[in-house]
């Protein structure tokens, strides 16, 4: 039986200002999952430093055997993604699963 991803929701700031916090979530929340799910209805604020985490978090999950994948990903994040001329695969993948939420 196939077990859903833990949820991280991600904070309103994932910019260069509030990378830093955004950064040590994911860490948290990977450690011991092997299914994450980021949450990104409330980032309001993205821009390439965004972009950046989330390739290496993809990178680092699938290299670890994981997996990460992103939801309700708003405009301005969507628009950071393709100003940094980021390709699909590059990124966690994006659905809309019903995940858990880690506390």
């Amino acid at each position: 039986m196939e077990t859903l991803p833990e949820l991280l929701r991600l904070p309103a700031d994932c910019s260069i200002g509030g990378i830093r916090i955004v950064y040590d979530l994911i860490c948290k929340a990977l450690r011991g999952q092997t299914k994450l799910e980021l949450d990104c209805s409330g980032v309001d604020r993205a821009d390439v430093t965004s972009v950046q985490l989330l390739i290496s978090t993809a990178k680092t999950a699938r290299h670890q055997g994981n997996r990460v994948s992103l939801t309700a990903v708003p405009d301005v994040l969507r628009s950071a993604i393709e100003r940094a001329g980021v390709s699909g695969r590059a990124m966690p993948e994006s659905h809309s699963a019903q995940p858990t939420e880690i506390k």
